[in-house]
């Protein structure tokens, strides 16, 4: 696939200065002023996060009155009930919220909706089953900030809610007892970007702080915090670095029971836990408990008070994944078929496909995946009960989500970040839909929305890349949006002679390189068995990620591949500063 190479530029003279106040490679330095630290001491935040930095919650518009509908009902013996989305995020601030609370307050229950009985976000029969059992509170989180409609019902039914989400508010906000979401135009709290696991922390902090309960005991649930940020794609900068950095500490040195068990069944004993470990291994185990089974699963295994039952549950939800790739492969497969058999969706600007026996769960995985091959704006539609649910997906510098408001008046209802969206609509609705939202995109996308990036940070010549210089960047992490792994590129390198294709089939592209007299490096282009002539036929363009392999005990740095090109072909296509050119794959 067509990618652009784009260097990102950065100020000398910020280097500089940076350089003669840090005495490390300046091009370690030109990392940290592209991502705004430009002297010592925010250098030192930066590679020392620290809790004390965090915010006080209650700039948070409407904490104190949730802090307040808390502290009544626990003086009026009042039933409270938490209540979540059923993906990552949500499960973890409910597990978080309902753990807390459940060790100082008896009559805390917790709730996980049905996705496909009950569908997304607050729904009616998780309030009539509150009236039924006599609880008079709820706690929402990680969604609620458009459900008017079903706070009117619960107010009604003498439920009061307690709303904590992060997503973007429509015109209106509910008539909750309080609506905490940074996202709301008149909350002034100085961080926006906060996941709902991540509000819900703020939520026990504020609790904590009226109380007089010590932080070191609110401290203790920022595992959970750190699995919600990274699983939930939100930006690792400001506040949300502190919360993952000392949250991945606690996951490596003392997790929950839960996080202890599905480390064990995942595989990864013995190896430090990092963001992309919990992205592509924990995440989707916790995810698949509310994809293909029933999310309070996952939730029952992230509050376990013991290691037995935690492990039982690690078993089911390893279980339930591996369903889950099953199905995601085959949709995934059917999807691309009807992509390749149809030349008007093939030359299309979006991708919109409908299925009505498509797995409404792994829906936006595939959307996922579809990007992987047609890079541009896709949603994947299913059927469910009479009605049409689809998840969408964008591609880089796009808003999917304006793309589908404009077109609301086809749907029963939506909602999501720029990036990331679900819709529901009736069925007559399909290809008038598919219309509208194919002429607003391509109305409105511009030609490099539509071929991937790759980000490049500096240029640097091989003998930079020595263990002082690793040691210091791995001090960057925790990496994730805002904050992304460092991509180098190094120009004109050669093939020392044993670069070969590996795998089954040979799909990878393993290879040792060498520029002029330089240490000689190896490394691993996944799926890139194409780029193995540009290899072995004259130098080449790399660009790639800094790695620390370890094999049989021995330590080496590796490069792992993000795009090669000819260097001949790369020299006639590259501009002087901010540089985009192109390299076929």
């Amino acid at each position: 696939m067509k990618k652009n190479w784009i260097i990102k530029e950065t100020n000398d003279d910020l280097v500089e200065k940076l350089h003669q106040a840090l005495h490390i490679s300046p091009v370690l330095c030109k990392l940290l002023v592209s991502r705004g630290v430009t002297d010592y001491q925010e250098a030192r935040s930066f590679f020392r996060p620290s809790l004390r930095e965090l915010h006080d919650p209650f700039l948070m518009k409407d904490m104190d009155k949730a802090i307040s509908r808390i502290e009544k009902a626990m003086v009026n013996d009042e039933k409270i009930m938490v209540y979540g989305d059923y993906d990552v995020d949500g499960t973890t601030s409910v597990a978080l919220v309902y753990s807390f609370f459940r060790e100082i307050y008896a009559k805390i229950y917790h709730y996980i909706p049905d996705r496909y009985e009950e569908g997304y976000g607050i729904s009616y029969q998780g309030i009539d089953y509150a009236e039924e059992n006599g609880i008079s509170l709820i706690i929402a989180l990680d969604c609620g900030i458009k459900a008017i409609e079903k706070i009117e019902y619960a107010t009604e039914k003498g439920v009061d809610f307690i709303i904590c989400d992060h997503h973007r508010p429509g015109d209106e906000i509910p008539a909750a007892v309080a609506v905490l979401d940074p996202k709301r135009s008149d909350c002034e709290y100085p961080f926006k970007e906060l996941s709902g696991c991540s509000i819900g922390f703020k939520l026990i902090q504020a609790f904590g702080q009226s109380n007089d309960i010590p932080f070191e005991l609110i401290a203790n649930f920022l595992d959970l915090v750190a699995v919600s940020i990274a699983a939930d794609i939100v930006p690792i900068v400001d506040e949300n670095r502190i919360l993952t950095f000392y949250g991945l500490k606690q996951l490596n040195l003392s997790p929950r029971f839960g996080f202890k068990a599905l480390i064990e069944t995942s595989g990864l004993e013995n190896k430090e836990i990092g963001i992309s470990d919990i992205v592509f291994i924990l995440g989707p185990r916790i995810n698949a408990a509310g994809r293909i089974g029933n999310a309070s699963d996952a939730v029952e295994l992230l509050v376990s008070k013991n290691i037995d039952e935690a492990r039982e549950k690690a078993l089911l939800l390893e279980t339930l994944n591996e369903n889950r790739r099953n199905i995601d492969k085959d949709i995934t497969e059917q999807a691309l078929n009807m992509i390749d058999n149809n030349p008007t969706l093939h030359n299309a600007k979006t991708t919109v496909l409908h299925h009505p026996e498509w797995h409404k769960g792994v829906i936006g995985i595939v959307a996922s995946r579809i990007i992987e091959n047609y890079y541009r704006p896709t949603i994947i539609l299913t059927t469910d009960k009479g009605k049409v649910s689809g998840s969408a997906r964008s591609v880089k510098g796009f808003d999917v989500y304006n793309a589908i408001k404009s077109c609301e008046d086809l749907l029963l209802q939506f909602g999501g970040h720029k990036y990331a969206a679900g819709l529901t609509m009736e069925t007559h609705n399909i290809e008038a839909f598919m219309a509208r939202f194919e002429a607003i995109v391509s109305d409105s996308i511009l030609a490099e929305h539509l071929v991937p990036e790759v980000q490049i940070d500096a240029e640097v010549e091989l003998e930079e890349l020595t263990p002082t210089f690793y040691k210091i960047l791995s001090q960057f992490a925790p990496f994730g949006p805002g904050n992304m792994e460092p991509i180098f590129v190094t120009r004109n390198v050669h093939d020392v002679g044993s670069s070969s294709l590996v795998g089954t089939p040979k799909a990878h592209l393993k290879y040792k390189i060498q520029k002029g007299n330089s240490p000689t490096y190896e490394g691993i282009g996944f799926n890139m068995a194409d780029k193995f002539d540009i290899v072995k036929n004259g130098s080449f363009d790399i660009c790639y990620k800094l790695t620390l392999n370890e094999f049989r005990g021995t330590k080496s740095l590796q490069l792992m591949v993000k795009d090669i090109v000819s260097s001949e072909l790369h020299a006639a296509k590259t501009t002087v500063k901010n540089a985009s050119s192109t390299s076929g794959g």
